[in-house]
């Protein structure tokens, strides 16, 4: 499924990151620092090779694509042809070839990786890795049926003893017996409700047409997978109980299990799942082809046999790969081997549907020759069949989302937690989510830069030392990435849903000099260096723990490791990776090759997070330098009497967002020496900002210069379900503002 995620500042939640050290003071000067001149000042009369950058009037005359791929050509055109080369290989030697592709995205500068989620002080009832908590792709670690949760806060030394105790678990089964055992021997009492903080919006009920995760994690609990993540992180059947794939690794034919009921809202039965709840899936699929469809095409995705054809009208459904043989037994043929299929199951798009249930409620399929309508489907939790271990018995909007058994579930005896409730925080108080947590109101909170130092003080009863003490942990990381994102050809100087809010306050000649210097690579390296990452961060955690959840690449540099040694080509030389090296590490070694001045790797600590590898001042002078340099040779001036304005949303609701915004704002001025000024442009609600900078399906629609309102997070385990998504018409390049 596309997983794009809204930054939600206040809810600083249990879920997220591993990774901590210092700030790096490693690293080194950028290379080509151009002239020898510091903000402010005319560049050298000898400013090197001659730049040209983009005849905006020659853009204005194309069509919105053509335009979008002229700039995307000109910002990332290196990073399109190594990528390209890289999804020629397989193997090994794709994955080397990837993170050479990536480091290549990275000297673009087209956006910066900010953080992940996690790395903070947090405490929990909930046990931890009880259900596939460990997994960074795909929905299981929002499926919580197989959650152990206590009826008090877990001590931190009780926690360290349940994480051993894990590792050491010979299956997930196993370790949640163990467990259960050590805690009720300690004193812990277990419930089976679960009481989670949420600040989303939920747009549609329909996981299939939808690629935002504030809807998608609503919705996991109420059907079920072919596969399934345990908590060991082992894909297990659900739905199908066998599978074998061809000689030629192209067909997948999965088994079904026999007996499985489809019910309403009301957990009345409706039909029994069957091979052709898959067919009727990828139909769905189809007509909501922006929501998750390029994961069912060659280039973007697995590659489902005919699915590119279909949907340019070349051929009809029935050729399209995925086929019901009888009513227990489905076949995906993909046009091409593709190794991480499997690791896709848990996704969106490979969710069943139920098709006279959808029909019922309006829906067609253009598949049918009809022209396409959802009807009522997905409009609310009333509207949607459920096969999964949940009903949604209660929701209000902006207020709660109740769950409860699905009394026909094939695997009742595996859901554990009875009750989930979901209750609304909207953030505009940043002491809430500690209190509800402590009060036992939920089940779990971050302890935020706002509650630190209560929570220094804070004694519970029958405790001896406080809170901070006596239960926070630093929460695990996850796969997802939020970023800056650099708004290389900006559309709109307003909200599009709402011209009245976000408005630039630029006039027309500030807006193209903009325009201008952000299609400058040196420029945008310039300001994404000038960024001091730890304080944006300790602002939410606290200064001890800035360094935590920072992220330096897009793929996390752990994703993935060599099973076998490989030899690459870097810059001309034969360079050898052992088996076993990170995909971090080899990222690296293009970096340094390119003698650009960005961290992804830290051999000494065999990370990727946890310090600050972009935020360096004297090179981000050494970046604006040369951009200045350039700039000067199609007449755009950039000094502190005439520096370039930067838009910048942020939450004016929530306090921690308007310091985060602050912060942003002052380390890039100072940084820069004043030749770049940040706007803060407030956003008075959740929906204000997320017109701005996430619910936008274009890039000429996101009202932004720069922006830190969204991330990703990983589809299977692949590094091509990250990098797929900044290619010429990849999902996140709107963040950017092409396609």
């Amino acid at each position: 499924m596309k997983r794009i995620l809204a930054l939600l500042l206040a809810l600083v939640m249990v879920v997220a990151l591993c990774a901590c050290g210092p700030k790096d003071p490693n690293v080194g000067p950028a290379s080509n620092p151009g002239t020898e001149t510091t903000p402010g000042t005319e560049p050298s009369e000898n400013p090197g090779p001659t730049y040209t950058g983009i005849d905006w009037d020659a853009l204005a005359g194309m069509d919105e694509d053509e335009a979008s791929e002229t700039v995307y050509d000109f910002v990332l055109g290196d990073y399109a042809a190594a990528y390209a080369a890289a999804k020629e290989e397989e193997g090994d030697m794709r994955m080397a070839m990837m993170a050479l592709a990536e480091a290549k995205l990275l000297e673009s500068g087209a956006f910066l990786p900010v953080q992940t989620r996690g790395g903070n002080y947090s405490m929990s009832r909930v046990v931890p890795r009880s259900n596939a908590a460990t997994i960074l792709w795909g929905l299981d670690n929002y499926r919580y049926h197989t959650l152990l949760v206590c009826n008090e806060l877990i001590k931190a030394e009780d926690r360290t003893e349940l994480l051993a105790m894990w590792e050491a678990a010979e299956s997930a089964d196993a370790y949640r017996q163990q467990a259960t055992e050590f805690l009720t021997g300690k004193g812990y009492t277990m419930k089976d409700t679960y009481d989670v903080a949420f600040s989303e919006t939920v747009n549609i009920w329909d996981v299939i047409a939808t690629s935002y995760t504030s809807d998608s994690m609503f919705i996991a609990g109420t059907y079920d997978n072919l596969m399934e993540y345990d908590a060991k992180g082992v894909q297990q059947y659900g739905l199908a109980e066998s599978y074998e794939v061809s000689d030629d690794g192209t067909v997948y034919t999965f088994h079904l299990r026999q007996g499985v009921k489809w019910v309403d809202h009301q957990g009345t039965e409706i039909g029994e799942v069957t091979a052709d709840d898959w067919v009727a899936s990828m139909a769905h699929v189809a007509d909501n082809n922006d929501a998750l469809g390029y994961l069912m095409t060659s280039t973007d995705g697995c590659g489902i046999k005919n699915y590119n054809e279909y949907i340019a009208g070349e051929c009809s459904f029935d050729e399209v790969g995925v086929k019901a043989i009888d009513d227990y037994t489905l076949e995906y043929t993909l046009a091409a081997p593709f190794t991480p299929f499997p690791t896709m199951l848990g996704y969106g798009c490979f969710a069943p549907l139920n098709r006279a249930y959808y029909k019922s409620q309006g829906g067609t399929f253009s598949a049918d020759g009809d022209q396409y309508t959802p009807g009522n489907y997905g409009k609310t939790p009333e509207n949607i069949a459920y096969c999964g271990p949940y009903l949604i018995t209660s929701f209000v909007e902006k207020n709660s989302v109740t769950y409860e058994p699905n009394p026909t579930y094939w695997n009742a005896d595996a859901v554990l937690i009875k009750k989930i409730n979901y209750k609304y925080n909207d953030g505009s108080d940043p002491t809430r989510a500690y209190n509800d947590a402590k009060a036992g109101i939920t089940d779990g909170s971050g302890i935020s830069n706002a509650n630190l130092e209560t929570a220094r003080t804070d004694i519970l009863e029958g405790d001896e030392k406080s809170v901070l003490d006596t239960y926070a942990y630093v929460s695990d990381g996850d796969g997802t990435t939020f970023c800056g994102w650099m708004n290389v050809n900006r559309g709109t100087w307003a909200n599009y849903d709402d011209p009245s809010v976000g408005v630039s306050p630029k006039n027309e000649e500030e807006q193209q000099r903009t325009k201008d210097a952000l299609v400058n690579q040196h420029f945008r390296l310039a300001l994404l260096m000038g960024l001091d990452r730890g304080a944006y961060n300790g602002v939410i955690v606290g200064e001890e723990l800035k360094y935590n959840r920072l992220r330096n690449s897009y793929v996390p540099g752990t994703f993935q490791f060599l099973a076998s040694d490989v030899t690459v080509d870097i810059n001309g030389t034969a360079t050898e990776f052992k088996a076993g090296t990170s995909f971090g590490q080899i990222e690296q070694a293009q970096l340094d090759a390119d003698g650009v001045a960005i961290k992804v790797w830290d051999t000494a600590t065999a990370k990727g997070d946890g310090f600050d590898g972009w935020y360096n001042v004297d090179n981000a002078k050494a970046e604006l330098e040369q951009a200045i340099a350039e700039l000067a040779q199609i007449g755009v001036e950039v000094s502190a009497d005439k520096p370039i304005y930067i838009d910048y949303p942020y939450e004016t609701y929530e306090e921690l967002a308007v310091n985060q915004a602050n912060v942003l704002k002052q380390s890039i001025e100072a940084s820069l020496g004043g030749a770049v000024i940040v706007n803060l442009i407030g956003m008075a609600t959740t929906d204000d900002m997320q017109g701005a900078t996430y619910r936008f399906s274009k890039g000429s629609e996101a009202n932004f210069d720069l922006s830190t309102g969204s991330g990703w997070g990983p589809d299977y385990g692949d590094a091509q379900t990250y990098l797929d998504t900044i290619q010429a018409y990849g999902y996140m390049a709107k963040n950017i503002g092409l396609f």
